[in-house]
């Protein structure tokens, strides 16, 4: 492969990470997130210097890394990373960090899991291996420290090399599914960690959470055994922390008791696909036995039709016999057949008025149907509307206590003032506008079905490129704000529409503090997917 300097961009789709546990569905179900990063193919005996940025997880996460490729199948990467924090605060599900490398082909190498310690925010290093050639680097948050595919919570990816120097670096497109568990969405796994993950080990958070993927697997049912000797190992180490033992040892236990939850988990998931493929080819031979049966039946039919058939041609062979000596008997059978030939008219004649009458009542049943599907098809788009309409009026009752609400064709509209701004012509949010933005973001996440539109307003003092600039910084900067505090990036749209759509005259200080404003609009996810579906038609 030729070097080059400029490096494809890639996408990493990172699919819904539903992986297993304690019942999932609704948590973390993000849509799928597209990202962009780079595979290097690195060159033989020569160290290439990589820098990783953080996503809009962690934005603040910064690495640097050296990899030297010293054998065909042997790659070494050493990486330090900074400002860590404990992987609990990205959600009570992760318990700690997993660096990746991810082939062009979507192959994903578990390289090994960033230990680190205390609660504070500190710097990390890792030093490992991996059998590939051409590869991206990307850091996930897990459950624990043994997963097989990594989740969708990336918090770190490389960059393409600025100066690779000598080396002959290439680079090339990358694309990777991440882990597909529901257990990430189950409602009964909390958002955040209560505050016994401060005090409790790693290790020991990962190997509980191992236990409920395995659970959730299915262990309980299909590998009660390897569950069992799991939850053993998961006690002694927990006991052993109760206890004030060595941390080492503690650890030990817990590693080990992570190791035998991940044998339960993939032994439930072999065994129930076994059981899956056994039921299935059990329904075939059932299919099979049936048509057999049906094909039987069909035989003996077919028998029985010929059997008749024989005697009617013996019978037939007798009255042409006994015709040849009674030419009186054969007038009187032909004028009887023709008598039958008339009957035979008439029937056939009486038998296509019943195939037209039977047509008209079957046409007369079918339009009935439809008449019916489509009466309950409007109830149940009643019912729809009536639910949405219930649950738009729960969340007005709740936007009422952040600010103005008011109902308009887009959606519900939520206008804040600018006392959250640090000055009338800032963009940076004053400290006691996080007891307003947090639970407005905690709200606007419990309810995924809501598209969020930010617009920005100022009033008319100063010159229009300035305003549109600052209202642009003010929206950006509270969407921003939304996103880390939980909000799906994916749903907002921010917008900064300077001195325009004034509610008020710009001639007093009233007026103008009232034109300094945000409105959030809150637009049906249904009302937009209907609207997308009416410009497509």
């Amino acid at each position: 492969m030729k070097s080059s300097r400029s490096p494809f961009r890639i996408c990493l789709v990172a699919l819904a990470f539903c992986l297993l546990s304690c019942g999932v569905s609704g948590a973390f179900a993000q849509s799928d997130m597209r990202r962009e990063t780079v595979a290097v193919t690195y060159p033989l005996d020569q160290t290439v210097s990589l820098k990783f940025r953080g996503t809009t997880r962690l934005p603040r996460l910064t690495g640097e890394a050296k990899v030297k490729r010293t054998g065909r199948r042997n790659t070494r990467v050493e990486m330090e990373i900074k400002n860590l924090p404990r992987a609990y605060e990205l959600g009570s599900v992760y318990t700690t960090f997993v660096l990746w490398a991810i082939s062009p082909e979507g192959q994903a190498d578990n390289l090994g899991e960033i230990k680190r310690s205390g609660s504070a925010i500190v710097n990390t290093k890792i030093d490992v291996t991996t059998t590939l050639q051409t590869f991206a680097l990307i850091v996930t948050a897990e459950p624990h420290f043994l997963v097989r595919s990594p989740s969708r919570m990336v918090v770190l990816e490389n960059l393409p090399p600025r100066d690779p120097g000598d080396a002959d670096v290439a680079t090339v497109n990358v694309q990777y599914l991440g882990n597909a568990s529901d257990y990430f969405n189950d409602t009964r796994v909390p958002d955040m960690a209560d505050r016994d993950y401060v005090k409790t080990p790693i290790s020991l958070l990962g190997a509980r959470q191992a236990l409920n993927l395995a659970r959730y697997a299915g262990a309980e049912r299909d590998a009660e055994n390897e569950l069992s000797a799991a939850k053993s190992q998961l006690e002694k180490a927990e006991n052993a922390w109760r206890l004030n033992q060595a941390e080492s040892e503690v650890d030990a236990a817990a590693r080990t008791a992570t190791s035998l939850a991940v044998k339960a988990e993939e032994s439930a998931v072999s065994r129930a696909a076994a059981r899956k493929r056994r039921d299935e080819i059990a329904r075939r031979d059932a299919a099979v036995r049936e048509a057999e049966d049906s094909a039987a039946t069909a035989t003996q039919q077919i028998q029985d039709l010929r059997e008749r058939l024989r005697n009617e041609e013996h019978a037939r062979e007798l009255a042409e016999r006994d015709a040849l000596n009674a030419n009186q008997q054969l007038r009187d059978l032909r004028n009887e057949v023709a008598s039958l030939r008339d009957e035979l008219q008439t029937t056939r004649a009486e038998a296509e008025q019943s195939r037209v009458l039977l047509a008209r009542i079957e046409g007369e049943r079918s339009a009935e149907q439809s008449r019916l599907a489509a009466e309950q098809s409007r109830a149940v788009a009643e019912q729809r509307a009536s639910r949405q309409r219930e649950a738009a009026s729960a969340l007005r009752l709740s936007l009422a206590r952040f600010g103005t609400v008011k109902e308009t064709g887009r959606g519900l509209v939520l206008v804040l003032s600018d006392a959250m701004w640090a000055g009338a012509r800032a963009a940076d949010l004053t400290p006691k506008a996080a007891t307003t933005i947090d639970p407005l973001a905690a709200l606007l996440s419990n309810n995924p079905d809501f598209k969020i539109v930010i617009e920005a307003y100022a009033d008319s003092r100063g010159e229009e490129a300035a305003l549109q600039k600052l209202t642009q910084d003010r929206a950006e900067t509270l969407a921003g704000r939304l996103v880390s505090a939980g909000v799906d990036g994916a749903r907002i749209q921010a917008s900064g529409l300077g001195a325009s759509n004034p509610v008020a005259a710009n001639t007093t200080p009233a007026g103008r503090q009232r034109n300094r404003r945000i409105e959030v609009t809150l637009v049906p996810a249904a009302s937009d997917t209907a609207a997308q579906g009416g410009s497509q038609n």
